[in-house]
């Protein structure tokens, strides 16, 4: 059986730094072609891919048989819009759309046309989280009351591009982007949400959307999250800190796979998702506690959900309803940022 070819719109840190290296580990596909209007990023995908590079998304078409969308996040609904109209199965970074009601549409077009739609929520696959969900799995918490999730960086100078200078239309600031992240794993793990409250900032000169950002999540069940997004963090809180019943975890440092991506690492290779021992997390009390092995993060399982997906069947490794309810979530965060109240969903 041929490989499914793959079609990717975009190659900025997206496209190059995540789906390229992840879609050329992964049995049963091939890059076929890349659109991007910098020859330097086109001889790039040529040399290291043997893919096609395209200067207009209108040159894909008959290309290929997946349509991975990686392009600035105000285009991801035009774009996989018209791949899904052509019949075209279609993979969209984070975050699938800009609103609830337009991701509405978009699932809907799919399930109208009959092709699948997934959302490239990575982090659902970072070891740290892999190893959270198999604690609480456990009951080695006891009853969970608070799960504390934090993105933070210290970028105290502007790095500049669309994600920090862009205002609403380009559906930047750090909400959109790794907070779509935090709402989503909290959703994954303890369900839906009854009440949003946010506080969000613009703390450095020159950014126009947020940089700063505090949500808590009260879930049907009870739980809160409370999660943490900033550039601005000159000292970083743990990446995971949940409080049980019985007992706590809590691990610092960001999972290994980006860093390794970044590095030039193969997702493919041995180890590439091991943790180091030195940044294994604590569980327990503080009078008895006991270091846990970090999962092996695991971001080549989503495109082989995806090959899964066209060619068994099999459900898609992200249904795109669970990114609408983000969404959903999302929305109602920037609400009660915006008028300094606590949001109630139905």
């Amino acid at each position: 059986m041929s490989d499914i070819r793959v079609g990717l719109i975009g190659y900025g840190v997206a496209g190059a730094v995540f789906h390229a290296p992840l879609i050329q580990a992964t049995p049963g596909v091939t890059l076929a072609a890349v659109v991007t209007g910098n020859a330097e990023r086109q001889a790039e995908v040529r040399a290291r891919y043997g893919a096609v590079g395209l200067a207009e998304v209108e040159e894909l078409w008959g290309r290929c048989d997946l349509v991975v969308v990686a392009s600035p996040n105000r285009t991801h609904v035009s774009l996989a819009a018209a791949a899904i109209e052509r019949g075209l199965p279609v993979v969209v970074d984070k975050p699938l759309a800009r609103s609830a009601e337009e991701g509405w549409r978009l699932v809907r077009l799919a399930k109208e046309r009959g092709v699948m739609l997934t959302v490239f929520q990575n982090r659902r696959w970072d070891g740290d989280f892999l190893t959270v969900r198999r604690l609480i799995g456990e009951g080695a918490l006891g009853g969970v009351r608070r799960f504390e999730s934090r993105f933070e960086r210290w970028r105290p100078v502007p790095k500049g591009g669309w994600r920090e200078s862009g205002g609403p239309e380009e559906v930047g600031g750090l909400l959109y982007d790794l907070g779509s992240h935090l709402v989503d794993q909290a959703l994954q793990v303890f369900g839906p949400v009854r009440e949003v409250y946010c506080e969000s900032d613009v703390r450095r000169d020159g950014v126009a959307a947020d940089d700063d950002t505090f949500v808590v999540l009260t879930h049907a069940g009870g739980v809160r999250s409370h999660l943490w997004v900033s550039s601005v963090a000159a000292q970083h809180g743990p990446r995971f800190r949940v409080l049980g019943s019985a007992a706590a975890f809590v691990k610092y440092g960001m999972d290994v796979q980006e860093e390794r991506l970044r590095a030039g690492v193969a997702p493919d290779s041995p180890g590439f998702g091991e943790d180091e021992e030195a940044r294994w997390g604590v569980l327990g009390t503080d009078d008895e506690h006991r270091v846990v092995r970090t999962e092996p993060g695991a971001y080549v399982d989503f495109y082989r959900g995806v090959v899964a997906a066209l060619r068994d069947g099999a459900a898609p490794p992200v249904d795109p309803e669970s990114a609408v309810e983000a969404l959903s979530v999302i929305e109602a965060a920037r609400m009660s940022a915006d008028r300094g109240i606590v949001v109630r969903l139905s």
